[in-house]
């Protein structure tokens, strides 16, 4: 693995390496901020812009294939040019997404704001691409760690900006621009900081251009098990939890559970999600990738048949479910992650970890278009329990079918 930071320690990270992460956790802090607004208001400003309900699913639709694109294409940037140039062109791209999402709805011009979010969501992927460089940061046996701390470090800015809805959107209507688009105004600003912060501060870069692969080197054309192997691991954990989770308020408000208990189990959900990535990175060193996957198949498990079983109208037990399911994903992502990063050769593992994000996005879109499928023929328990099931049924077979050890 090429490495530019110099005088790395057996026992953890030297100065050059705490510097990096401390200033890519900085980003990505900005970054959160950014990318809570889609998450915020980004289906009310379709519905608002298109004037129908049933059209406000479309902003998800655009974000996810927004991010298979961006996950491929900064992949390769990343790969060809280094992860900091990488990085911060999709921080860039974000931002000029979130104008032009300002810029559609001050005009009520649905073409350019549903085109600005695709954009946006091409962007907003650099948040979970970030991990990587992370783990490229960190001495082998710290890979994990670093990986965890720098997707705990995007959680503080999610936190933030869905706080800041109220005023922004008062800045916007003083501005003459509508309400909604307060968040994206902050998104803006955010992403162009983030930018900012690597392109200036982040030297040197984690991941230079690769060299070309030594003269008579092996090579087959196909990848390392423990590559395809972390990949199927993360991509199923993105379909389970995707499943379940957007069908989650669907279920609960259709057994008369206010709005303000569904923002509440979701939010639960979501700091579940990343607040436990730095100890299921610390899990990945100390046990390895493959037994946290495992682990993440069994806690997954749990998560369906609890929400399955929870009765409708306990609150308290849904939102046990979703921190479940939070914590089982995170996981998944933090195993497999560890796994990918081992496995993938040195001369284009951007590429394929830009790839193995491609498919996430990928699983996630299929998740919820396949869980309104679900609950529609069979209830919202039978979709929680299947998930569980397919959890369990293919993350500890593929993470111990793995012979190589991570």
């Amino acid at each position: 693995m090429t490495q530019t930071i110099p005088s790395a320690t057996v026992a953890g990270f030297s100065r050059g390496q705490r510097r990096a992460l401390t200033v890519l956790g900085i980003s990505q802090a900005l970054g959160g901020a950014g990318m809570a607004a889609g998450i915020t208001v980004g289906a009310l400003l379709a519905q608002d812009l298109l004037g129908s309900t049933g059209l406000a699913g479309v902003p998800a639709a655009l974000y996810t294939a927004g991010a298979a694109f961006g996950a491929a294409g900064l992949g390769r940037v990343s790969q060809r040019f280094g992860r900091r140039p990488g990085l911060a062109l999709g921080h860039g791209i974000a931002a000029l997404g979130s104008v032009g999402v300002v810029a559609g709805a001050a005009a009520r011009w649905p073409v350019l704001l549903l085109a600005a979010l695709f954009v946006y969501g091409a962007g907003t992927v650099t948040g979970l691409l970030a991990r990587y460089a992370g783990a490229d940061l960190a001495p082998p046996e710290r890979r994990g760690r670093a990986a965890g701390t720098v997707l705990f470090a995007m959680t503080l800015g999610a936190v933030v900006g869905p706080n800041l809805t109220g005023p922004t959107g008062d800045l916007a209507d003083t501005w003459g621009l509508p309400r909604l688009t307060g968040p994206f105004l902050l998104a803006a600003v955010a992403y162009v900081a983030a930018a900012l912060v690597l392109l200036v501060w982040s030297r040197p870069d984690t991941l230079p251009p690769a060299p070309p692969p030594e003269l008579g080197a092996a090579r087959t054309g196909r990848p390392a098990p423990g590559v395809v192997t972390g990949a199927t691991v993360m991509i199923t954990a993105q379909l389970v939890m995707i499943a379940v989770m957007t069908m989650t308020p669907v279920h609960m408000a259709g057994h008369g559970h206010t709005t303000q208990a569904v923002g509440l189990v979701i939010a639960l959900h979501v700091g579940a999600m990343f607040l436990p990535s730095p100890l299921s990175g610390l899990l990945a060193d100390r046990i390895g990738g493959r037994r946290v996957a495992v682990a993440a198949g069994a806690v997954l498990l749990g998560a369906g048949l609890l929400a399955g079983l929870a009765p409708p109208h306990s609150v308290p037990l849904l939102a046990c479910a979703l921190v479940l399911l939070g914590v089982g994903w995170n996981l998944a992502l933090l195993g497999g992650t560890a796994m990918l990063t081992d496995a993938a050769p040195a001369e284009n593992r951007a590429a394929v970890q830009g790839l193995a994000d491609v498919g996430m996005s990928v699983a996630g879109a299929t998740g919820g278009m396949v869980s309104g499928l679900v609950m529609g023929g069979g209830g919202y328990p039978v979709l929680a329990a299947a998930a569980g099931a397919l959890a369990l049924a293919v993350i500890p077979a593929v993470a111990m079918s793995c012979s190589r050890p991570t």
